[in-house]
């Protein structure tokens, strides 16, 4: 399982909401790069990239740390924030991005979505599944749709996408373990598709738990900030 730091960006810092809301941040780092690099020397090969002022102003606003990263780490990038069109994919792409996690564009656009999936291919389009209770969030997560996650699911997988990020918004940034129980059911229902949990993993058993469940990857940020997942915890972790 991959254990895949989070930095979220507001106006080029390192940033964690509560519970998705903005008027509840938290800055923890002013240099984003400098937060990669050192995640990248504790032992990690992957980084979840959030334009978070790219997601409320439905384009991205973050390309050039994308850029800045990319070029000075040798980090896989997943990407995410106010893609809502093929060229900012492309853009994303061209700034260094491995990987785009489509959001609320998922939910809003699934012809388009699909049509990333076969134009960029579903091992590069990572489908972005945040949820409230059992339905998908939408806009930077301030909005909740009428779609079931279940059916959400279904879907993008009958249209060729096969990695999920599936955030459950009302315990990111909480600190209070993950939604282990949806994950469990998604992984019965789905045993095709390759989850990964985001939101509420906080400590060492909470990984363990989420590799028992056979969650293909966990993200993880205000655990790393706070201290709760520790230098040597994650050293650990990205060793095995």
């Amino acid at each position: 399982m991959d254990i895949i730091p989070a930095i979220d960006l507001i106006a080029g810092s390192c940033v964690r909401l509560t519970g998705g809301d903005f008027a509840r941040q938290t800055t923890y780092a002013a240099d984003p790069l400098a937060q990669a690099q050192y995640f990248e020397q504790l032992g990690a090969k992957r980084l979840h990239l959030v334009d978070l002022d790219g997601a409320r102003a439905r384009e991205p606003r973050q390309l050039s740390v994308l850029e800045r990263i990319a070029r000075h780490t040798g980090l896989h990038i997943d990407f995410g924030g106010g893609i809502q069109t093929t060229g900012a994919a492309e853009q994303a792409f061209a700034a260094g991005a491995a990987q785009l996690t489509a959001g609320s564009i998922a939910a809003r656009e699934p012809a388009l979505v699909g049509e990333w999936l076969a134009r960029f291919g579903a091992e590069r389009i990572i489908i972005g599944a945040d949820f409230k209770g059992d339905y998908i969030a939408v806009s930077a997560w301030t909005e909740q749709s009428s779609q079931r996650l279940p059916e959400f699911i279904a879907a993008y997988l009958a249209a060729g996408a096969t990695t999920f990020i599936c955030t459950d918004v009302s315990r990111d940034g909480q600190l209070q373990g993950p939604a282990t129980d949806t994950y469990t059911a998604l992984r019965r229902q789905f045993p095709a598709a390759q989850f990964v949990a985001s939101g509420g993993v906080t400590t060492v058993a909470d990984v363990a738990e989420m590799r028992e469940v056979g969650m293909a990857g966990a993200i993880i940020g205000k655990a790393i900030y706070e201290g709760t997942l520790t230098e040597a915890d994650l050293r650990s972790e990205w060793q095995r």
